[in-house]
């Protein structure tokens, strides 16, 4: 930016020229941390280099336990890389629920995948052939080994620096994502932000549905971003798909909640798919039967979550999902089942009785 009504472009071959514009709306995303001890080089790479990747790593490690680490570690165990993870939290999957996170890792593990907890990379020396790794444990002894690659996958930080914000009297907090109100607008009048650049979650979805906000704003249009949920999936081996409330924010927030469960094992669909671990569940409020949130860890749940997410944004109540009937065979059939498992009706399940909590 060079005013508030005007930007440069330097184009590759160096030549700047200067545009002049009525409204402007910073999309520029986020870019992978590579931090100390690791710099970048052709065995050392972040997930921006690992979706382009020409061939397969035979030896792979994973530094970070995060959703991408996760999925890109799934994904490489699959078609049949030796994985190793290592994060330095004593769990995978920060943030996310551990019932759901149980299912995933023992997946991994059960595919060969070693995950080292509460350890550290404390050097990494690359070769032309491979790259030998430290890690540091908690408690124990450093160990050393040899990969073919590197994935680091450690965080993401937002691309907010030269741009010229300063100049226009834009400030970013300390990560470097810049604030915007509920239509997106930023306090420059005319200058709006979406995306990876104006905070967590970091979700293209959620980029889609601010951007649409802006668009509406600049043509004169009452419009404001304010979900009431929105959706996030973790594409591992199984898929974690979430939204609205867990049980434990629930209980946090005040609400007095009723939990229905069930299990992929008994979903006649999962068991033609050979895929039958992992559950649906649904947390409503008690008494009122409104659906505060859903939790899914199984096959194919990022495609269930639509259905869930519809449910919590539009206010539904136990009865509107339990009274829908559901294709059978399907996995959503697990959705309607754990809504009938609220109110313990449901048939396929072993416990069929509703398990009441309260608020702590």
């Amino acid at each position: 930016f060079k005013t508030a009504k005007s930007l440069e472009i330097e184009r590759p071959d160096g030549t700047v020229t200067e545009h002049a514009f009525d409204h402007a709306i910073i999309a520029t995303g986020s870019r992978p941390v590579l931090p100390r001890p690791f710099e970048r080089h052709e065995r050392v790479i972040t997930s921006d280099e690992a979706l382009s990747l020409t061939q397969q790593p035979r030896r792979l490690l994973v530094v970070g336990g995060g959703y991408i680490g996760i999925e890109l570690g799934s994904c490489f165990a699959s078609l049949g890389s030796d994985v190793t993870i290592v994060e330095m939290l004593d769990h995978l999957l920060p943030g996310t629920d551990r019932d759901l996170v149980r299912v995933v890792q023992k997946s991994l593990q059960n595919r060969g995948v070693r995950i080292h907890l509460k350890s550290k990379v404390t050097a990494v020396q690359p070769g032309p052939k491979q790259v030998d790794v430290t890690v540091q444990p908690e408690s124990g002894e450093t160990w050393t080994a040899a990969y073919d690659l590197v994935l680091v996958a450690v965080g993401r930080r937002p691309n907010t620096d030269n741009l010229g914000l300063d100049r226009l009297g834009l400030g970013v907090d300390e990560a470097g994502h810049v604030a915007v109100d509920e239509r997106c607008a930023t306090t420059q009048a005319g200058i709006y932000a979406i995306g990876d650049c104006t905070g967590q979650p970091y979700l293209a979805h959620r980029a889609r549905r601010q951007g649409m906000v802006v668009a509406e704003v600049i043509a004169g249009r009452p419009a404001a971003f304010d979900p009431r949920t929105i959706p996030a999936v973790i594409f591992s081996h199984p898929e974690i798909a979430y939204c609205g409330l867990s049980e434990e924010e629930a209980k946090r927030a005040g609400y007095s909640v009723r939990i229905g469960r069930f299990r992929f094992a008994a979903s006649g669909r999962a068991k033609t798919l050979h895929q039958t671990d992992g559950h649906v569940t649904i947390v409503a409020e008690e008494g009122t039967e409104a659906i505060l949130g859903v939790r899914m860890v199984g096959p194919n749940v990022s495609e269930l979550l639509g259905e869930a997410t519809l449910a919590v944004e539009t206010g539904a109540v136990v009865e509107d999902l339990v009274g829908t009937i559901h294709a059978h065979p399907t996995l959503s059939e697990a959705v309607a089942e754990a809504a009938e498992a609220v109110r313990g009706h449901a048939i396929h399940t072993v416990r069929a009785r509703p398990r009441p909590t309260r608020t702590a």
